[in-house]
């Protein structure tokens, strides 16, 4: 198994941290597993990306991902972005923030809408809903080989207290919530 995953989100999302917490519950899991972080000039708003890899045996792989099979969008406005769709084979599974089904042929299409379950959980900085721990649970689940009590352990080692059972809510919503359309 050698499973590539992106993410798509907007600067302040958490997309960064959702992809290095995928990594470290892989790795929990047994498996091997790295978080590559894409910066630029990225600013709170602006398009971003970040992906993970997980694999049975040691990755000797260190570039960005180029053909993943799962692809987080977390904000619904990028699915017209060419850059979220470069190098997504037809068949891919795309974890898509939304209340109501995107028309995506070709594509196998998890939906959840992690804005609400973010804010329903008070996570939020500047206005902005903070996704990070509902798309690492949906995706998570979307992987098949990361189960929940992993998921719920990599953010009990992350954060403690209120904002800790905030994030492990969130997570949890999005691991149980998210839907293959």
């Amino acid at each position: 198994m050698f499973l590539e995953i992106r993410l798509h989100g907007r600067g302040g999302q958490g997309m960064v941290t959702a992809a290095e917490m995928i990594a470290e519950a892989a790795i929990l899991e047994g498996f091997y597993a790295q978080s590559i972080p894409l910066f630029g000039a990225e600013r709170r708003g602006a398009p971003v990306s970040a992906s993970a890899r997980i694999s049975e045996s040691p990755i000797r792989r260190h570039s960005q991902v180029r053909s993943p099979q799962i692809v987080g969008v977390c904000d619904p406005l990028l699915l017209y972005m060419k850059e979220v769709f470069d190098g997504v084979a037809e068949g891919a599974i795309l974890v898509v923030n939304h209340k109501q089904e995107p028309q995506l042929k070709g594509f196998r299409v998890a939906l959840l809408d992690a804005t609400g379950i973010a804010v329903g959980n008070g996570l939020v900085s500047a206005g902005w809903a903070i996704l990070s721990t509902v798309i690492f649970g949906a995706v998570s689940k979307v992987t098949g080989v990361i189960g929940k009590d992993t998921v719920l352990g990599v953010i009990n080692s992350r954060w403690k207290g209120e904002v800790a059972e905030r994030n492990r809510r969130a997570a949890e919503s999005g691991y149980d919530g998210v839907k293959i359309c």
